[in-house]
């Protein structure tokens, strides 16, 4: 591979899958490009959410511009509550960073590339990518992998509320309730989203009736 340029196809990129969830490509991380966003997910199946929910103002966002390719399959995108049909082809450009946005695979298969980045600032990799890729140990059901890099993590980012989350998530998993519950308590003082999430996760089903579990 040249190191003035790189081929690759995004099928063949290092991927992430958790069973029920579109699969996620790290192209930015693989290909390593430094001055822009790029990662790609696929839906396995019709229905299923490809693009989460989310807004760029959240925990872990980073306020980008996003961009949206439809690279493969049909997607119906839902953007400041207006859907919006997405063949193969289309692109959806959310400027807004408050804007809610989320899409559904209408096809298998279903591949959508998403471009970000802030407006006028350098970029700078965004927290929840670095807190996403630990989600390759759901994969295997690694979960002392997973906690040994979320704590290195933490270590590095105590404030983040998306790396103390997984982080209980993990320990859950783990049976480690007292670590979790602790975690889960201080992700969602940083942020109250989470003690939405965590009502429905499954990762955290074995610690929900414990008194200590945050109510939504």
């Amino acid at each position: 591979m040249s190191e003035r340029y790189r081929v690759a196809a995004i099928d063949d990129i290092e991927s992430i899958a958790i069973p029920g969830q579109p699969r996620w490509r790290l192209l930015r991380a693989a290909l390593g490009i430094e001055a822009f966003g790029v990662n790609a997910w696929t839906a396995e199946a019709v229905g299923q959410v490809v693009i989460g929910e989310h807004d760029e103002l959240g925990a872990g966002a980073a306020g980008h511009e996003e961009l949206y390719v439809v690279v493969a399959g049909s997607a119906t995108f839902t953007v400041a509550g207006e859907e919006v049909a997405a063949p193969t082809g289309t692109l959806v450009f959310v400027k807004d960073p408050a804007a809610k946005r989320s899409a559904v695979a209408r096809e298998a298969g279903t591949t959508v590339l998403v471009i970000g980045g802030a407006p006028g600032k350098a970029y700078e990799v965004a927290p929840w990518e670095r807190n996403a890729a630990v989600l390759r140990f759901w994969e295997s059901k690694d979960w002392e992998g997973a906690i040994a890099e979320l704590r290195t993590l933490h270590e590095a980012e105590p404030e983040s509320a998306g790396i103390l989350y997984n982080l209980a998530c993990a320990e859950a998993r783990l049976g480690r309730a007292d670590d979790a519950l602790e975690h889960l308590a201080a992700s969602v003082a940083l942020f109250a989203g989470f003690a939405d999430n965590a009502q429905t996760d499954d990762d955290l089903a074995s610690i929900r009736d414990d008194p200590r579990f945050p109510s939504a």
